[in-house]
């Protein structure tokens, strides 16, 4: 929630209660860049493959990139895709990939709730010598972090964290309005030609899966101890069940740069 920090049992919570993405995300993915079978994408930031195993099906070969050996390690166990392949490394180890792989060699890189985390004009242009001509760059969003969506209940949770933490929750994870237009504008300077698409979905959330979320965005050292969970879970329902239902809109932002 306040440093990207996401080793030990953060990883684990990240892997169990992140929002998967709705196969509509991956089709408009393949219908902008055009991707086919024999396509290598790169989903950089990966964390534990929420995106990456969706993408899967649908090209020859998915690179799930992260900075994190806690996160890769749960994608590895949460995966059966024959055709996803795991890397350790961040946005600043691009050069290095790209002499690997060789220049054209990817159709995508995807960047799924994990660019606020990274320099990204950088990134947008250290990417292009990757990328064959009509593949690009996406950057996904998935939602709204549960502690700043527009209902009651997430009104009460970001209160109750607030409290919790000792600081006002406001980090909104490249979501808002403003970060999505630096993005945009990073894209269109870099010499893409700059889309974007959006898939809604609606999903009810139970309290153990807002907690589970919640955990999963706290830093190793942020997260209350073992013995305290079943407290700080019982804190959370009697803030929140009172504004039900626990209902979220999500909305997935899909912004594009093609090459």
């Amino acid at each position: 929630m306040t440093a990207p920090a996401f080793g030990g049992e953060v990883s684990d919570y990240y892997q169990r209660f992140r929002r998967g993405y709705p196969p509509e995300v991956a089709d408009a993915l393949v219908g902008v860049f055009g991707l086919m079978r024999d396509d290598v994408v790169l989903d950089l930031g990966c964390g534990t493959g929420q995106l990456t195993r969706v993408l899967a099906p649908r090209v020859g070969a998915v690179l799930g990139m992260d900075s994190e050996p806690d996160m890769l390690a749960e994608a590895r166990r949460a995966t059966a895709e024959p055709n996803i392949g795991w890397v350790l490394g961040a946005d600043t180890d691009l050069g290095a990939l790209t002499t690997a792989l060789g220049p054209g060699r990817l159709g995508a890189v995807t960047v799924a709730q994990a660019l606020h985390w990274m320099d990204h004009e950088r990134l947008f242009a250290a990417v292009r010598p990757l990328l064959r001509a009509g593949g690009g760059v996406a950057v996904v969003t998935n939602g709204e972090p549960l502690w700043l969506q527009d209902t009651a209940w997430s009104a009460a949770l970001r209160q109750l964290m607030a409290d919790h933490l000792g600081v006002p929750l406001h980090r909104t994870c490249g979501t808002d309005a403003s970060s999505q237009e630096r993005y945009r504008e990073a894209l269109s300077a870099a010499g893409y030609t700059v889309d974007l698409r959006v898939v809604d979905y609606s999903a009810t959330l139970t309290v153990e899966e807002i907690v589970g979320g919640v955990f999963s965005a706290m830093s190793p050292e942020q997260l209350p101890a073992p013995a305290a969970r079943p407290e700080f879970t019982e804190r959370v329902r009697r803030a929140i069940e009172p504004h039900g239902p626990l209902r979220e809109r999500v909305r997935v932002r899909i912004l594009t740069g093609v090459r």
